[in-house]
């Protein structure tokens, strides 16, 4: 009952903690509250696991609008690179796709986590299901933990239970509990690259509708334009998502706002004009609801047409040059109302955690508690989507994994 290293949570950043700590020597446990290990690191990247982002250590740090200058260190001690070459030196073949996304060659999200556990089974960490109710301190250090009526001793307790997020996968916020009552402050969690509730019935109309290629521009509720970004969207029966609007998601402050779609971004103004007075003249004789058919996906030509009050039985050679400069408009700026995100249940991360300023920036561990640290999700750091989240997980797990044996 004896360790070195107690590591609080099986995911990712927990897992790759256990592994850096055992490289170095330590005894390493690991507990964990489900029945298997990387629940949630097995439904990343719609179940491929988006390992990393092939970029640089400044890259990252600008992909994380959320307390990024506190990963300085860690994450210029511990780069993409290294995480890619971790992996595949130990036999996980990666690739790098469209937004410099890193997957594994399989495409299998098991992949990364057989590489993990392979890992972790070489090193001797022990792996034992347990839920952990008090971290156990003595002179203000670290003593150990109690999980159910077990108590486990330890000089160092990695707490690596990620936020709220996917509660099924065992994130319900265990770890927020366990620092507060070592008087770490928490800063509120909620939801994080997390699609949006919309007003109206707009979206709903089009529920089901992809669009690629599209710019976003999203406004606060003063019509200041907060971020903007290029690449797919959905409609939904509640409102919008996709990977533009889970990435604005994070810069979102306040409801109401509002989303501006440019359905042609390739488009100036002018030359999109002159592409809908060639569609309108070679479909002269058709009602706009037909007119439009090679400019817009069906479904989006009659909520186009409500907007710019333009019955769709028009005739195409009846269309005024007002009526085509508003069609112009929105087609350049279509707007959806945002009134709130959908519940923290549904965010691929949680905004909110520990708070930094309480955390050593070069070693995760706490300024309150010797031998007590904090990795991954569970600290008040949130990224975008592209890998940056799992990047945070392990260069926080692997700074804390080689601070301990200093």
């Amino acid at each position: 009952m004896n360790y070195d290293v107690i590591v609080v949570g099986g995911g990712p950043a927990g897992m790759f903690a256990a592994v850096t700590a055992a490289e170095q020597g330590s005894k390493v446990l690991l507990l964990e509250a489900n029945d298997r290990l990387g629940k949630k690191l097995l439904i990343t990247g719609k179940g491929r696991c988006n390992v990393t982002n092939n970029c640089t250590a400044q890259e990252v740090l600008q992909n994380v609008p959320r307390n990024g200058k506190f990963l300085y260190s860690v994450m210029e001690n511990y780069p993409p690179s290294s995480v890619m070459n971790f992996f595949e030196s130990r036999g996980c073949a990666l690739k790098t796709e469209r937004g410099n996304r890193v997957f594994p060659v399989s495409d299998q999200s098991r992949t990364v986590l057989d590489c993990l556990q392979k890992e972790m089974r070489r090193l001797g960490v022990r792996v034992q299901t347990g839920r952990v109710t008090e971290i156990l301190t003595k002179d203000g250090c670290v003593d150990g933990v109690k999980a159910g009526a077990e108590i486990y001793s330890a000089n160092a307790v990695i707490v690596a239970t990620g936020g709220v997020s996917y509660p099924t996968t065992g994130s319900t916020g265990d770890g927020y509990k366990l620092a507060s009552a070592l008087g770490h402050t928490v800063i509120q969690p909620g939801g994080s690259l997390v699609p949006l509730e919309t007003t109206g019935n707009v979206c709903q109309r089009m529920q089901g509708l992809s669009l690629r290629n599209v710019a976003v521009k999203l406004l606060n509720g003063k019509g200041k334009a907060v971020y903007k970004d290029f690449g797919e969207l959905l409609f939904t029966h509640f409102g919008v998502s996709g990977p533009t609007v889970l990435s604005a998601s994070a810069h979102i402050k306040e409801f109401p706002c509002k989303f501006l779609i440019d359905l042609k971004p390739a488009l100036e103004e002018n030359k999109l004009d002159e592409r809908i007075l060639r569609d309108l003249d070679t479909y002269k004789n058709r009602t706009m609801e037909n007119a439009l058919t090679d400019l817009l996906p069906r479904s989006m030509i009659p909520v186009v047409l409500d907007m710019i009050c333009v019955p769709a039985d028009l005739q195409a050679n009846s269309l005024t040059k007002q009526q085509r400069r508003a069609l112009v408009e929105v087609l350049k700026a279509f707007p959806v109302e945002v009134t709130g995100k959908r519940p923290v249940a549904e965010a691929i991360v949680t905004s909110g955690g520990i708070k930094v300023s309480e955390i050593d920036p070069k070693t995760m561990m706490s300024k309150l508690v010797q031998g007590l640290y904090f990795v991954g999700e569970v600290i008040d750091c949130d990224a975008y989507t592209g890998g940056f989240n799992l990047q945070i997980a392990w260069a926080t797990g692997y700074a804390a994994g080689m601070a301990i044996k200093r």
